[in-house]
C-alpha cells in the first residue's frame, strides 16, 4: 500500500519559514519524481516543486528563490524547505508522486502566513 505522508505545516508570520516533511512507503522516491502541490481556498491546485529521480528540480515562477525540494532516499522523504514566506503562500500543501502510470497523492498539510 503506498502512503505519502505530510508533516510539518503551520501559522508562521510573513517572512518566517517553514520545512515540510513527506514520508513516503509503498514505493521508492529513488526512481519516481515527487513533488509539492498547493491549492488555496478557490484556487485550482498548483504545481509548487518537483524533483526527478536523478535530482533535478523545477520550480513554479511566484516561488523561485524562496522554495528549495530536497529529498533523502534513504529515508524515504522529500523535503520543501520553504523561506521568506508571503499571505499568498497560504494553502494546503499536497504531497505527489508519479512514474509512469502510477500516480500518488497526500492527504496535505496547512499552512498559513498570516500576522
Amino acid at each position: 500500500q503506498v502512503q505519502l505522508v505530510e508533516s510539518g505545516g503551520d501559522l508562521v508570520q510573513p517572512g518566517g519559514s517553514l520545512r515540510l516533511s513527506c514520508a513516503a512507503s509503498g514505493i521508492s522516491i529513488k526512481i519516481y519524481a515527487m513533488g509539492w502541490y498547493r491549492q488555496a481556498p478557490g484556487k485550482q491546485r498548483e504545481l509548487v516543486a518537483r524533483i526527478t529521480s536523478g535530482g533535478s528540480t523545477n520550480y513554479a515562477d511566484s516561488v523561485k528563490g524562496r522554495f528549495t525540494i530536497s529529498k533523502d532516499n534513504a529515508k524515504m522523504t522529500v523535503y520543501l524547505q520553504m523561506n521568506s514566506l508571503k499571505p499568498e503562500d497560504t494553502a494546503v500543501y499536497y504531497c505527489h508522486s508519479s512514474w509512469f502510470t502510477d500516480d500518488y497523492w497526500g492527504r496535505g498539510t496547512q499552512v498559513t502566513v498570516s500576522s
